[in-house]
């Protein structure tokens, strides 16, 4: 699967989250930092090795209302979110360091399995069109 732009690509977004089972995982970063666009060639490839996934690009300055009271302060940002979660809710809300060998390893060994963190209704706010 593609890395999604929220805009861009609403209605195939929209088809991707629908599935009860799609993980989502969302780098949340801005178009004005260096590091996230060096982070984004990575996420893709990341994306084209996980087509089970949903990953999504969401620029914070453009939709800084999607984070309801969160600040975003250090990138990339990221939010690990199963369909089971209540909204507000994720598997990983939080910063990383820019090597995109972290997410892999934390999705590929299922690291993420029995966390539970407060987080923005991402999934939400990408679905509401």
């Amino acid at each position: 699967m593609p890395v999604f732009d929220p805009v861009a690509d609403r209605s195939a977004l929209a088809a991707a989250l629908a599935d009860g089972n799609t993980r989502l995982v969302a780098c949340l970063c801005a178009a004005w930092c260096g590091t996230c666009r060096e982070y984004a060639q990575t996420f893709e490839q990341l994306a084209a090795k996980h087509p089970e996934l949903c990953f999504v690009w969401v620029d914070i300055e453009t939709h800084a209302d999607w984070l309801d009271d969160h600040d975003i302060e250090n990138f990339p940002t990221l939010l690990v979110q199963d369909t089971s979660q209540s909204a507000g809710q994720a598997r990983f809300f939080g910063p990383v360091l820019p090597a995109i060998g972290i997410l892999e390893r934390m999705l590929d060994a299922g690291v993420l399995s029995n966390a539970t963190v407060v987080a923005p209704a991402l999934r939400e706010h990408l679905l509401a069109g």
